[in-house]
């Protein structure tokens, strides 16, 4: 298995006017965490794209079970179950002092730079494989 977490603290202009964390503020933390993963694995997600890697999002969700507010210190964590091919589901957990607060998961394909479904690049497969 795959996995990373990244410590988050919850800034001003990502509250909305209830004082809560506006629910696409999540999507952009799991990126943080899913980055951070790349870059613990030693493939970080800029060199993908400079060797003509792309990993676009098939799709997304979230399950938001307690609010988080301005302020908050958070914990997002990101792990793969599966061995990645072309296609890569990510699976996250946010917390507020350990408690579970959010929930969510996003679909990946490797594509080419002229947007065709490729295998990943055989370091990333090799470094990948090796957690599994």
């Amino acid at each position: 298995m795959l996995r990373a977490s990244v410590d988050i603290r919850v800034r001003y202009k990502e509250t909305d006017k209830m004082g809560v964390v506006y629910h696409s503020n999540y999507f952009t933390w799991f990126e943080i965490a899913r980055i951070a993963l790349l870059d613990d694995l030693g493939c970080p997600y800029a060199d993908l794209e400079k060797d003509g890697f792309f990993l676009p999002v098939l799709s997304c969700d979230a399950t938001f079970h307690q609010p988080a507010f301005f302020d908050d210190r958070l914990t997002v964590d990101v792990r793969i179950e599966k061995v990645p091919t072309v296609r890569i589901e990510a699976l996250y957990e946010i917390r507020k002092k350990g408690e579970l607060i959010t929930s969510g998961s996003t679909n990946h394909a490797f594509v080419s730079q002229k947007g065709g479904v490729v295998r990943p690049p055989a370091k990333f497969a090799e470094v990948a494989r090796s957690f599994f």
